[in-house]
């Protein structure tokens, strides 16, 4: 096993396709695709790329870290008692163990994703 990993922004494989749980749907009618590339640590280092359909979430980390690079599209992050951020194409951010906001994904949005929990 390598212990380095290249993580391709436009993969070639199938990806795990997925709606929001109900309890977290906000607005719209938002899609999700997953292309898991690379798992570490038994499962608690997770990464590869994400995508997500125009809609609103609500976004819970509980105890999970969180680090995204936007690809493409521009998403709006507002923490719980927050102001609003915008991200788009070439931005990055984290999201901490214990954040609790609203995702709302403006024009369709694909990022790189580092998960540990």
């Amino acid at each position: 096993m390598s212990l380095l990993k290249t993580l391709d922004p436009n993969p070639t494989f199938a990806p795990r396709e997925s709606l929001p749980a109900p309890e977290r749907l906000i607005a719209g009618s938002p899609s999700f695709k997953t292309w898991a590339m690379d798992e570490a640590k038994d499962g608690k280092v997770l990464s590869g790329v994400w995508e997500a359909t125009p809609g609103e979430t609500k976004s819970i980390k509980g105890e999970v870290f969180e680090f995204c690079h936007i690809l493409s599209g521009l998403v709006e992050i507002t923490p719980e008692g927050g102001e609003p951020v915008t991200y788009k194409t070439g931005d990055s951010f984290v999201m901490k163990p214990g954040f609790v906001g609203v995702w709302k994904t403006i024009e369709t949005v694909r990022k790189f994703y580092v998960v540990v929990n």
